[in-house]
């Protein structure tokens, strides 16, 4: 398998403490357009999510919910399935960090660490908050108004003083600095890149790697009195779901260390500076890359559970639409940049952008294809210079929303897509077949078509964004299910005059009053 064919994507694993929100369905949402865009291009694929169970955070919450931990896992872990069912995810394995697989992997990882001389047994002192589960030097924490120390988070802290094993972090600090020099692109965006840079620049000091003080994880081999740290755990499910430690796993040889990591900023230390110092101190390869996004706020405030303001992804759904929500998420903002949620922004988008803008343009096409052609797709004389650059410049588009997407730029390719749905708009609105109908037949039908084939690219170009939508558009269009792909889009595969079209329905809801009403 070639480099350029293999594609391995992940989301980070959720911590099980809560129920999903927002920021998960978001930050796996774009690791699914991700996913489904090479697949599409013909990539060989894997696409990684799960849930991270184990820790002292868990611990308490379980014992907080009257349940073993076990079964706290099991209930919280099994609402994040649901939700990449309810968001129409991709993924082609989902591991838990409670899975034997996982346990053998993580095992494996320490092993190696330790065969290779990177781990040493001493005493940690010092601080450590139980919620972001990480370990804080005095000079990253802040006094809130009481006079009470808090993580960079705002997270409590407490002084922790226990027998720890420690990985030799601080060796690595030079290799590391070569590692993001090799490839600048391996850490993304270039603010986010900077800010990695700097810390390690600033020097490593060795990680404690293990917590004896609670016994829900997986023991240190050898040392049953010792849990790995929970962020060891965690990452290393990025390899267990490659397959390792078996190096001759079919998944292993083909998309490792072909991967890049989706991660939410404020996890991006542990993903772009402890995870690579890991796998290299192991004799493994790190990641291709890894991607730090920003985070919502809503309606202008932080999004917070004691503000109640916490964006239920399931109720969002159920009130606009699957693939409008998604649009949304993917268009709203940048990619990597933080952005704020407004339900006005929401409607907006779903009404100017896919109701009026795609949605009442395939409407319009396919009403005139089903009234003046008996519903089956015209044929079309010689095609005008600008019919033939309109067409031709949306099947260029793929190469440039392959720039755009090699550095998950998702948002940018959206609005080169939505500037050809304005084009055709602007064509057909020109060219105006309503009136060519009464005095030039022949012209109205190469118009007809001309927009139906536009169409037709153009729904195969979406299909990452808005799996579904797209479906029923290229339904309505009568495209095979086995012609979708992006090596379909040029005039090979150029919708066929003659072909007999189901009568037209309407693919987004518009929203008015409050109300959603059908629309194009």
């Amino acid at each position: 398998m070639s480099e350029k064919a293999a594609y391995y994507i992940t989301s980070p694993i959720y911590y099980v403490n809560d129920v999903p929100h927002i920021g998960h369905a978001y930050t796996t949402l774009a690791c699914d357009v991700l996913a489904r865009f090479k697949r599409l291009d013909g990539y060989e694929v894997k696409f990684l999510t799960g849930t991270d169970e184990h820790g002292q955070k868990v611990e308490k919450s379980a014992a907080e919910a009257g349940l073993s931990p076990r079964e706290f896992c099991d209930k919280v872990s099994a609402r994040f399935r649901d939700l990449a069912t309810a968001m129409n995810f991709s993924n082609d394995d989902f591991v838990r960090t409670t899975e034997e697989r996982h346990i053998t992997a993580c095992q494996e990882l320490w092993r190696r660490l330790e065969a290779n001389g990177e781990i040493y047994l001493d005493k940690y002192a010092g601080w450590y908050s139980v919620r972001d589960e990480a370990f804080y030097a005095e000079s990253e924490l802040e006094k809130d108004e009481n006079g009470d120390l808090k993580a960079p988070s705002g997270a409590a802290v407490e002084w922790v003083e226990e027998p720890s094993y420690f990985f030799k972090l601080s060796k690595w600090g030079e290799r590391l600095l070569e590692y993001y020099a090799e490839t600048p692109e391996r850490v993304l965006p270039k603010s986010r890149r900077n800010e990695v840079k700097s810390f390690v620049e600033a020097g490593l000091k060795d990680l404690s790697i293990s917590r004896t003080s609670f016994s829900w994880g997986v023991p240190v081999p050898g040392d049953d009195d010792h849990i790995i740290y929970v962020w060891i755990d965690a990452l290393s499910n990025y390899l267990t779901g490659a397959g390792f430690p078996d190096m001759d796993d079919a998944d292993f040889k083909t998309y490792w260390p072909h991967v890049i990591h989706v991660v939410g900023k404020d996890i991006l230390r542990f993903h772009a500076v402890y995870w690579p110092a890991l796998l290299l101190a192991a004799g493994l390869e790190p990641p291709r890359r890894v991607f730090a996004h920003g985070w919502w706020t809503n309606e202008g405030r932080k999004i917070s559970k004691s503000l109640g303001n916490v964006i239920d992804p399931f109720r969002l759904v159920e009130e606009y639409g699957l693939d409008s929500v998604r649009y949304f998420l993917m268009r709203e903002v940048p990619f990597g940049n933080d952005g704020d949620f407004s339900r006005g922004a929401v409607v907006r988008r779903c009404n100017g952008d896919l109701a009026n803008d795609l949605g009442n343009l395939a409407q319009r096409v396919l009403s005139m294809i089903a009234k003046n052609c008996d519903g089956t797709v015209p044929e079309h004389g010689e095609l005008e210079a600008k019919e033939k650059d309109l067409l031709a410049t949306i099947e260029g588009l793929l190469a440039d929303c392959r720039v755009h997407l090699e550095g998950q730029a998702i948002h940018a390719m959206l609005e080169a897509i939505w500037r050809q749905v304005a084009a055709v708009n602007g064509y057909f609105s020109v060219a105006e077949p309503w009136v060519l109908k009464k005095t030039d037949s022949d012209r109205m039908n190469t118009v007809l078509w001309v927009a139906a084939e536009a169409l037709r690219r153009l729904a195969i170009l979406i299909q990452p964004v808005m799996p579904d939508s797209m479906a029923r558009l290229l339904d309505q269009l009568a495209v095979p299910e086995d012609r979708r792909r992006f090596d379909n889009l040029g005039e090979g595969s150029a919708i066929e005059p003659g072909t007999e079209l189901p009568a037209p329905e309407a693919i987004f809801p518009r929203f008015e009053g409050g109300k959603d009403q059908a629309a194009g």
